[in-house]
């Protein structure tokens, strides 16, 4: 009797490298799996320690989300998105705060950003400013004098007790006296009323810190504080102090949650898909032991249960093993993050058994459900029938797989016509399902192609030679070891074609979109901002003759069926005024008609919200206040510029630094060498349109990551299935050889059958990814994609050398 799983075991002891391939491509699998699983799991459960409010147990602030509804019915649901800056909330609640049982202290936070313009030893440096009642839960003490009254200041840096210093502030310039020193630097303090009135919110605090009597525990000073404040404010204890105090925290958490989600999903099905592929190769490459087994016997149950032994034997392995690498990939990828910015250094990478059991469990399932596909056809077959097939590969139709792949080759056209309808960020949601749709048919149609590309190439390869002749006719009878080859390589070009190219054109569209529509002379920038006093200063200036103060942040708007957040500036003076320092080209409307009350919008955010001249714009401002300015211009370069254009007077007040503007355009033949007491940098308009391209480094970095990481599996697994294909026919080539084939003619075959599969790939990978590009990168930037003749030639090079050493250094080594 024949034991299955004696069978299973003794092909992976006596055939080891039959699995090696498997093997391979199960543990990368599992790495891709395992490192987004961590990254998506880090995202949903980041924290931050509190650190400036780890002395008060409590905490009271504003919702720091925007939340929105979609769907209706039982399908209803509600969606959050974070504020791009703080939400504040009722200084006077603290009063209430403090009647709570259990309070000891109340105390109303701020904090806001301040600079010294005045004093010679410290220099115009920037600093951060609160109210002295804060020290009560910081614990800071005073080195040196009394703590600050009204027009007072404590300082932490080099200033002595009576100095008079002359500070910016959001609500303007004031000069103070400096009563007290501490021994923190970069920080000051002010007494509490009037700190929350140079804030530049009056009666505003950023939180409510709440002290417990002793004996009275977080959880019940919580409560009592929740009842006392109701509605009008969030709760907040353990780590969700630090959430409060930590602005970087919520959109940290958002990245990662997209990039480990989104991504991540992405990444599994390319995982999953070639995984399949290759154990179905493997598979596939032993049906002449499978046809001999069913000749002395076996059953179709034997024959599929010794395919799952096997997979059983590997896969858990392979999945373990990949972990390991999966783990040490997402470490690299969130230290990158982290050391960018993109994430706050306190929160700490989160690693447990779920992302990694997941990893395990995908590389297991898809194994034994690729294994049990590919077992159907050699488990049923006839004794007879499977020695004849064993010797000859038949191409049949599947009647499964090919009516699937040509629906999804279907839906794939389809949503490419709709996608180049579209417009705005409806055309970009269509595409990404363009490639999804069309990769789908390239794995299910795969022999099919792979016969088509055969037929097509095989015409002009049986005019260059024997070895080219060969190799047209090996690839037109073998077609199923032809798609499984062509699929990885179709996976590796499409997927970073489309993540490279997609940011290689939003790059050049914001680039020229910037240059034409930067007209004013000069740019003053600062790193930290700029004084409330220079636009006024600027002004002064001879040779200034317009100058425009901008403030530049975030707004959040209703687009594509959800709450996103758009690019947004903010404006001194009047609309013509701002016409002069910059061409926004306007389409629709004109910019003399912006004032407080009204707004304009980039053309492609007007499609995609539907909103016209003469129609109100809902949105939510940076701190989450609503409004619906009436839209009076509409104009092209909002991509390289600004998406949505508010007058100052508008925008300003709901932003943390208020009167103090982001940048100064000037016009105006005055030098440069007048204009650097304003700001840190002055430069002109296509040195600005230069510094700001390093704004995009992080989005040019991320691109570049998610294209290496998708595109370097696929390559690995594409390069991992050639040798595959060419080891299992070392009885092929040895057959070749003993009827008189050279050497130098089998490696020539071998040679153009790479050129064949990698040239295939290369051919529908283009066409998948332009397919994708052309509705995506014409929706976001009303242009077509840009594709770097260099770039896109190292792909082609780098997968064509791919191609041709996984093929030659196996086929060397079959030949010994």
């Amino acid at each position: 009797m024949i034991r299955p799983n004696g069978l299973a075991r003794a092909a992976i002891r006596f055939k080891p490298s039959a699995f090696v391939g498997t093997f391979i491509a199960l543990f990368m699998a599992a790495m891709i799996v395992s490192a987004c699983g961590i990254l998506l799991e880090t995202g949903v459960r980041a924290s931050v320690p509190a650190e400036r409010y780890a002395a008060a147990p409590v905490i009271a602030a504003a919702d720091q989300q925007a939340h929105y509804t979609t769907g209706s019915g039982e399908d209803r649901d509600t969606e959050s998105v974070a504020l791009p800056d703080k939400a504040r909330l009722d200084a006077a609640l603290a009063a209430r705060a403090a009647t709570a049982p259990g309070a000891a202290a109340a105390i109303a936070d701020v904090s806001f950003p301040v600079r010294v313009v005045s004093d010679v030893r410290r220099g115009n440096t920037p600093a951060t400013a609160h109210g002295w009642d804060s020290t009560a839960f910081t614990g800071t003490k005073l080195t040196a004098g009394t703590p600050p009254r009204t027009g007072e200041v404590v300082t932490g840096d080099r200033a002595r007790v009576g100095d008079r210093l002359t500070v910016d502030t959001p609500s303007g310039t004031r000069q103070f006296t400096v009563s007290g020193t501490t021994d923190a630097p970069g920080t000051m303090w002010f007494a509490n009323t009037q700190a929350l009135a140079l804030s530049g919110h009056p009666g505003k605090a950023d939180a409510i810190a709440v002290l417990a009597k002793p004996g009275v525990t977080a959880a019940t000073l919580a409560d009592q504080v929740e009842q006392r404040l109701g509605d009008a404010a969030e709760v907040h204890t353990g780590d969700g102090r630090g959430a409060v105090e930590t602005r970087g925290l919520a959109f940290a958490k958002e990245m990662l949650t997209g990039l480990g989600g989104s991504f991540g999903g992405v990444a599994t099905m390319v995982a999953v898909f070639t995984a399949a592929g290759t154990v179905t190769l493997s598979v596939g490459q032993r049906r002449r032991e499978y046809a001999l087994l069913r000749a002395i016997g076996a059953t179709p149950r034997q024959i599929r249960r010794t395919i799952a032994t096997e997979t059983l034997l590997v896969a858990p392995l392979a999945g373990a093993l990949g972990c390991l690498p999966g783990v040490a990939l997402a470490t690299w990828w969130f230290g990158q993050l982290r050391d960018k910015g993109a994430i706050p250094r306190a929160v700490d990478l989160s690693v447990s058994w779920i992302p990694l059991l997941a990893a395990v469990g995908a590389a297991v399932l898809t194994s034994l459900f690729a294994g049990y596909m590919a077992a159907r056809r050699p488990s049923r077959t006839k004794p007879g029938e499977a020695l004849r097939d064993a010797s000859v590969e038949r191409l049949r139709i599947g009647w499964i797989r090919t009516p699937l792949g040509l629906a999804a080759l279907g839906g794939g056209i389809a949503l490419s016509g709709v996608a180049a309808s579209e417009k705005g960020e409806d055309a970009a949601n269509a595409a990404l399902g363009v490639v999804m749709l069309f990769m789908l048919a390239v794995a299910l149609l795969g022999p099919l192609i792979a016969r088509a590309c055969a037929g097509l190439f095989g015409l002009p390869l049986r005019a260059a030679g024997a070895p080219a002749s060969l190799a047209a006719a090996n690839s037109r009878t073998n077609a199923r070891r032809l798609a499984s080859a062509i699929t990885p390589i179709v996976l590796a070009m499409a997927f970073s074609s489309v993540l490279v190219f997609l940011h290689t054109s939003e790059d050049r569209a914001i680039e020229k979109q910037q240059r034409a529509g930067l007209i004013a002379d000069r740019v003053v920038t600062g790193p930290s901002g700029l004084t409330s006093e220079a636009l006024t200063r600027a002004k002064a200036t001879p040779g200034v003759d317009t100058a425009v103060a901008l403030t530049r942040t975030s707004v959040l708007a209703h687009a594509g069926g959800a709450l996103q957040s758009f690019s947004t500036q903010g404006f001194t003076g009047t609309g013509a005024d701002l016409a002069r320092v910059m061409d926004l080209g306007v389409r629709k409307g004109s910019l003399d008609a912006l004032k407080p009350g009204t707004a304009a919008l980039d053309k492609t955010l007007a499609n995609d919200t539907n909103k016209h001249v003469g129609d109100r714009f809902d949105v939510i401002l940076p701190d989450g206040t609503k409004a619906s300015p009436r839209v009076v211009a509409t104009y092209d370069r909002g991509l390289g510029l600004s998406q949505v254009t508010l007058p100052q007077r508008d925008l300003a007040p709901h932003t943390t630094t208020v009167g103090q503007p982001t940048e100064l355009l000037l016009k105006g033949k005055a030098e440069a060498s007048t204009l650097t007491g304003l700001g840190d940098t002055v430069t002109d308009a296509a040195g600005y349109a230069t510094a700001k391209n390093i704004d995009r480094d992080l989005n040019a970095w991320a691109n570049t990551t998610m294209a290496a990481v998708l595109g370097g599996f696929a390559a690995v697994a594409a390069a991992n299935t050639l040798v595959m294909t060419v080891l299992d026919r070392r009885r092929e080539l040895g057959t070749l050889r003993l009827i008189g084939t050279t050497r130098r003619q089998v490696r020539g075959m071998v040679r153009w059958e790479a050129l064949l599969v990698t040239s295939a790939g290369l051919i529908l990978g283009t066409a998948i990814a332009l397919a994708t590009l052309i509705p995506m990168t014409n929706g976001l930037t009303g242009e077509n994609p840009y594709i770097p003749p260099y770039l896109y030639a190292s792909f082609a090079a780098g997968i064509l050398g791919l191609g041709l050493a996984s093929t030659a250094l196996p086929a060397r080594a079959a030949l010994r």
